[in-house]
């Protein structure tokens, strides 16, 4: 089988979606502590969707949500990547690009999320010319901002929202955002 490999990291490969990666991206999907800061776990029909969306977006964008592997064993740990969100109501910095990541808790802690998302952004800023990728999330997810903090991003107070997608009066409709601009990206990696 030929894979298709987007990125390259010391430990990572960034990939193409392979159909051996819907069973263990399922269980990550459905895990009740990964998916604790989202309205949902998701199906396995859900995953398999959200899979299919993340191809459809690679196709059109040139760039989607993608799998990371550990190079050394081949293991599947969940995904990283960019996108173009799509609510069907808008986000009010839109039109932008987001990066974001959905990682299994075995592989929490060891800087995967930080190392793909970085490739990520390089890719973003050098090979597409973003001017700026956003990230966001609820408050209570400490450990995704502290990524989006590692990867260089810097808390945007004033462009906190309440989530489209969500009542408002939803215990997570409350978001925080996070930026980083293409100048203050090149300027960190001088």
């Amino acid at each position: 089988m030929t894979r298709t490999i987007f990125l390259e990291t010391e430990r990572l490969f960034l990939r193409a979606w392979e159909d051996t990666d819907v069973a263990p991206f399922a269980k990550i999907c459905a895990d009740p502590e990964v998916m604790r800061h989202f309205p949902e776990r998701l199906s396995r029909d859900k995953t398999e969707h959200l899979i299919s969306r993340c191809i459809d977006k690679q196709k059109s964008d040139g760039f989607s949500m993608a799998p990371i592997e550990v190079k050394e064993t081949g293991e599947f740990l969940g995904f990283v990547g960019l996108n173009r969100p799509g609510y069907a109501a808008p986000l009010p910095f839109d039109p932008c690009v987001e990066i974001g990541w959905r990682l299994k808790q075995s592989a929490w802690g060891k800087g995967y999320a930080s190392e793909a998302a970085k490739a990520w952004l390089r890719f973003g800023f050098e090979t597409i010319d973003l001017e700026e990728i956003v990230a966001f999330t609820i408050p209570a997810n400490v450990p995704s901002q502290r990524v989006m903090e590692r990867i260089g991003m810097t808390r945007d107070i004033d462009g906190d929202f309440l989530h489209p997608s969500l009542p408002n009066d939803h215990p997570i409709a409350p978001h925080v955002l996070y930026r980083l601009s293409g100048a203050a990206w090149r300027a960190q990696t001088i």
